[in-house]
């Protein structure tokens, strides 16, 4: 069913209707004249939302291009590290270089843009990054639409709904993708989308396999491997499987070789007078020891505790609460990852039409960096937000799914 063949009505089942039919109901031949541009471009293919997304997209692009590539650096110097280009690189370059806190997948995709001109290279990976952002608003639309076939879906509003998150999540996207440049969040971000919507196909192994992607591309993503729980039980252990084994043979190798690797894992940074940390009573001036450890296993803990509630789509939105209340630092583009978490609870876990915690995180987060000038104000508000968003999600309420035809996924998703 394509999202703009149906609508949900009071009893919450789906009727086909030809949408010009509906507007010559009452206006006549006029009316029938009066086709929306909307529905005309659907006919030929084109999902106007995404033509919007796309755009917004792109303005974002071009207004923050000029001053990004901040940390870019970072990649392209790693990989030439692993590759061997730089003395002390190779395997011993996380025993050698604990500040580069990037996952070997990343190193490797980096490697791609180096053949290029330096500036060419940045360019166009923060071009071809930010086409991920885009596509993933997609991506989780399809997902939504799966999650919720049979279940008297109103694709149209689905439609909207992930247009209206989409504005919300597209200026945080950039802000990683093109500002900072970080490729090794983008991907562990990417392949985390990918694997929620291999999970809603049923696809246990793709699961694994892009869990780990994601672990691979930046440690910190290993507080979303709750989505495995998520599972059939006859397909957890396999999937479970993959993702310690694909870990295994992209990690290993360093630690194995250079046993002082762990260092990268000891890597400190300044505890920030903004953080959320320090409204805990974390007033030390650098990352305490125990505070990575701590990040990965709230965020598990939390997601697990979410799939037992029902509540998966939650998982991801999770595992960023537990990143930006206990992480020391408060860089913007930490919040991309919050924003996918919005996402993927507005679109795939609620049925409203409008997607109110896309816009509070992006109000909450990004708005108080530009607009409250307190340090310890804005630390507050990122606390009050991971604590708020992580229970509301837990305990809030949530649309019961009544379907009306068969539970076995389609393998077609609906055309976004």
């Amino acid at each position: 069913m394509r999202w703009d063949e149906g609508r949900e009505d009071a009893g919450g089942s789906t009727q086909a209707q030809d949408p010009e039919q509906s507007h010559r109901g009452t206006g006549g031949r006029a009316a029938g004249r009066a086709v929306p541009w909307v529905m005309r471009q659907e006919r030929k293919g084109i999902r106007p939302h995404i033509v919007v997304l796309a755009a917004w997209t792109l303005l974002w692009f071009l207004l923050v291009q000029r001053h990004g590539g901040i940390s870019w650096h970072y990649l392209r110097t790693g990989g030439q590290l692993l590759f061997g280009a730089v003395p002390g690189g190779g395997l011993a370059i996380y025993a050698n270089h604990p500040e580069l806190q990037i996952g070997p997948v990343s190193f490797l995709a980096a490697a791609l843009f180096a053949p290029l001109p330096p500036h060419t290279a940045e360019v166009l990976a923060e071009a071809v990054m930010s086409a991920l952002g885009l596509y993933m608003l997609v991506l989780v639309g399809r997902t939504a639409a799966d999650h919720n076939r049979g279940t008297g879906l109103n694709h149209r509003r689905l439609q909207q709904r992930v247009l209206v998150a989409g504005v919300a999540f597209i200026p945080m996207w950039v802000e990683v993708a093109v500002r900072f440049a970080h490729l090794d969040d983008v991907l562990a971000l990417f392949f985390t989308t990918l694997a929620v919507r291999a999970l809603v196909r049923g696809q246990g192994r793709t699961v694994g396999i892009m869990l780990a992607l994601a672990v691979d591309s930046k440690p910190w993503a290993l507080a979303f491997a709750a989505l495995l729980l998520a599972l059939p039980a006859t397909q957890r252990r396999n999937s479970a499987l993959w993702t310690v084994g694909l870990v295994a043979v992209a990690w290993l190798p360093f630690y194995v070789t250079h046993l002082n690797s762990a260092a990268a894992a000891r890597f400190t940074i300044a505890n920030q007078p903004a953080s959320a940390l320090r409204w805990l009573g974390v007033l030390a001036p650098a990352t305490p020891w125990w505070d990575r450890p701590a990040q990965v296993l709230l965020g598990l803990g939390l997601g697990a505790l979410a799939v037992l509630r029902g509540r998966w789509p939650a998982v991801v939105l999770l595992g960023a609460d537990a990143r930006i209340a206990l992480d020391p630092s408060v860089y913007t583009y930490y919040s991309a990852s919050i924003l996918l978490g919005t996402l993927l609870w507005d679109a795939v876990g609620q049925r409203r039409l409008v997607p109110w915690w896309s816009w509070i995180a992006l109000l909450s987060l990004y708005g108080s960096t530009l607009l409250v000038p307190s340090d310890r104000a804005c630390g507050l508000i990122r606390l009050a937000f991971a604590a708020g968003s992580a229970g509301y999600v837990l305990l809030g309420p949530v649309p019961r799914r009544r379907r009306t035809e068969s539970k076995a996924p389609s393998p077609a998703s609906p055309q976004v």
